[in-house]
């Protein structure tokens, strides 16, 4: 059983659910600690269960043919992930690893698979999820393919700013801005090129950068210039 019992009304496919139904969740689940540096999870490995980020942040990433590492998205609390595998029943499609310590609640597929035949609701949030997260991979997938190298590491900021941004009045801050190197695996660059795009950004005025903060400092302006 899960300590933190609020947990699950933050996570989008639950949030919906009662109380009661949260309780018989956490019962199904386990809770299980990963340290930094840890893998979570494999690429083609059986997907078996479904994760939800209680604590932490973790990376999505695949390695290229030649060992490149290539980001696909960073997760926090509240972010669930393996819920392709767990759909299909195939192989994992990326590596998972822990980038802080981090509390993981896993849930097994026949569990989830039940529950989603018992909660309807929860079947449509997944698909919710699952179309916001189709959007954000070809806007991806649209950086790395048309855009400059400036188009590139704007579009990771914004990645960032939708995934973990706090909005304060017209400005988004990214808190504990990942390292440059995993910045450069997002945007399919190099670590150079992103400290020298960052220092660009900051000099016209667009972003903020406070040790590991990132302030967007006019979030709508700078969407509409990059998107």
């Amino acid at each position: 059983m899960v300590e933190n019992k609020s947990f699950l009304k933050y996570v989008p496919i639950f949030a919906e659910l009662d109380d009661e139904t949260h309780n018989s969740i956490r019962e199904l689940g386990k809770i299980k600690k990963f340290e930094r540096g840890s893998t979570i999870l494999m690429e083609h490995e059986s997907g078996s269960a479904l994760f939800v980020i209680v604590r932490g942040k973790v990376k999505v990433y695949r390695e290229s043919d030649d060992g490149r590492e290539v980001i696909l998205s960073i997760m926090c609390e509240s972010d669930f992930f393996g819920e392709m595998a767990i759909l299909d029943g195939l192989s994992r499609s990326a590596n998972v690893t822990a980038i802080e310590d981090s509390e993981i609640f896993i849930i097994q597929r026949t569990d989830f698979l039940n529950l989603l035949s018992l909660h309807p609701e929860v079947s449509i949030a997944l698909l919710q999820e699952l179309t916001t997260r189709l959007r954000s991979a070809d806007m991806q997938i649209k950086s790395l393919s048309l855009k400059d190298t400036e188009g590139k590491v704007a579009t990771v900021i914004l990645q960032l700013a939708e995934d973990m941004g706090k909005v304060k009045e017209s400005c988004v801050e990214i808190e504990k801005l990942p390292y440059q190197h995993d910045l450069a695996n997002m945007a399919g660059t190099s670590r150079e090129t992103i400290s020298r795009m960052l220092h660009i950004f900051t000099k016209r005025g667009l972003i903020e950068i406070d040790g590991n903060k990132l302030r967007i400092l006019n979030y709508q302006k700078f969407k509409e210039k990059f998107e």
